[in-house]
């Protein structure tokens, strides 16, 4: 470590943090000129790239259950975290060291130079440092925003997935599904697979694939799937063309969709993927913050960073499929730049009592402001406001009963909140 330099991990966090004005500033070019100084080496990986507006999360834990349970050693780069900065980097499942992270932040901070990264640059170079050197036999990178010009996009993936396109972030990536879509089909390559999981796409995603050279795998033409109370059916191909096929696959815990997009992308990876290293996947994937299932005393709580419309529709569709005995109640705290509206929408069919949190910093949206959006759409509905995740969490405790469920969503700061305070208080 040269002197003067950050020693400990939140140390170096602090400094990444500074080094330069805007959170955002989408562009390859500096990435490209500090990834070539670190002399990055992929020969020996598999790499997938993974954009989309939702469900890129479950589609790489996907991917990440299925390939560890074949057999593949796995490295995998996704943001943000919930609740240490570690989850963002993790090595057959295990979350990167202290030590393995202060390293390679070092390396990139030599060869930066007098180049400023932002914070989300910084940490792509430094998890692309940590894979090249340790060499996993797939990497799978997760894009932080769009696609085209994201920081991971500098690394050529051996195939490339768009999971969904709606509308979030367009003050970056434009105010139309085919803006954005265009901006997501920019991680595409000529003559590599491209996977789309989106079954009413925008054009431009096929437009793209076809300027780019890419052979695209639809949902809906190249594969498909079906859900039955008993299990799923799936039928997708395999890099030669065949058509390759399964039957009563056990339902997962993340959203069905993400397991049929990941399958065809594993399927574009591995010759003849066992069904049983499937079946076991299917069934253990799970994550943080996405239909995460814990207790909140003697009461269920769901927590999903659901921000976004389509990721309100989605929780909304699967808690009216099995409702509770008695109410739901649902903890909402979001931010000012998104659809607030969209969401209380698609959420206000399933929801009986509203409990609205306050987010702090530039971005953050009051308990008030929330309160005042679902007035205007339903000024019958039971809401409670909460300075905070924590007081909300209070408030919640005190007003459930026997029966009662709760969900915890909106943002991935209130999910990492709340996580945070249910360790502290065990």
């Amino acid at each position: 470590m040269l002197s003067g330099t950050p020693e400990t991990l939140n140390e170096w966090l602090e400094h990444i943090e500074a080094c330069h004005p805007s959170d955002i500033e989408l562009g390859l070019d500096r990435v490209r000129d500090v990834a070539a100084r670190l002399e990055l080496d992929f020969s020996r990986s598999k790499v997938v790239t993974i954009a989309g507006t939702n469900g890129k999360g479950s589609t790489q834990t996907f991917l990440d259950c299925m390939l560890r349970e074949a057999g593949y050693s796995t490295g995998c780069y996704s943001s943000p975290h919930f609740l240490r900065y570690n989850e963002r980097v993790r090595i057959n499942g295990a979350e990167a060291s202290d030590a393995a992270l202060c390293d390679a932040f070092a390396a990139v901070e030599i060869a930066r130079g007098e180049i400023p990264l932002t914070y989300f640059e910084y940490g792509t170079l430094a998890a692309l440092k940590i894979f090249s050197q340790q060499a996993p036999q797939v990497v799978l990178l997760e894009v932080g925003l769009g696609g085209r010009l994201d920081a991971v996009n500098i690394v050529d993936p051996q195939v490339a997935v768009v999971t969904s396109i709606a509308l979030d972030h367009t003050d970056w990536l434009g105010d139309t599904r085919e803006l954005i879509g265009r901006e997501k089909a920019g991680i595409f390559r000529a003559d590599t697979p491209a996977v789309c999981g989106d079954p009413e796409p925008p054009v431009t995603v096929a437009q793209a694939a076809d300027q780019l050279g890419a052979r695209l795998y639809q949902v809906g033409d190249s594969f498909t799937y079906l859900e039955q109370a008993q299990g799923w059916h799936w039928q997708g191909r395999n890099l030669q063309g065949e058509s390759v096929e399964f039957h009563y696959l056990p339902l997962p815990g993340l959203p069905l969709p993400n397991a049929a997009t990941a399958l065809q992308v594993l399927h574009l990876l591995l010759d003849a993927p066992a069904r049983s290293s499937i079946e076991s996947a299917l069934r253990n994937a799970a994550m943080t913050g996405r239909m995460q299932r814990l207790m909140l005393g003697d009461t269920e709580c769901i927590l999903d960073v659901a921000h976004n419309p389509q990721a309100a529709q989605y929780i909304a569709g699967r808690l009216a499929k099995s409702p509770p005995i008695g109410r739901l109640h649902v903890l909402l705290g979001m931010l000012n730049d998104k659809d607030v509206n969209g969401v209380l929408k698609a959420l206000q069919p399933v929801v009986q009592c509203w409990h609205f949190a306050g987010l702090g910093g530039p971005r953050g949206q009051s308990a008030a402001a929330l309160a005042l959006r679902l007035r205007v759409l339903d000024p019958q509905a039971h809401c409670l406001t909460y300075s905070d995740v924590a007081e909300a969490l209070a408030g919640v405790r005190q007003q459930v009963a026997a029966g009662d469920r709760v969900l915890i969503a909106g943002s991935f700061f209130t999910v990492s909140e709340a996580l945070a305070q249910l360790e502290l208080q065990g």
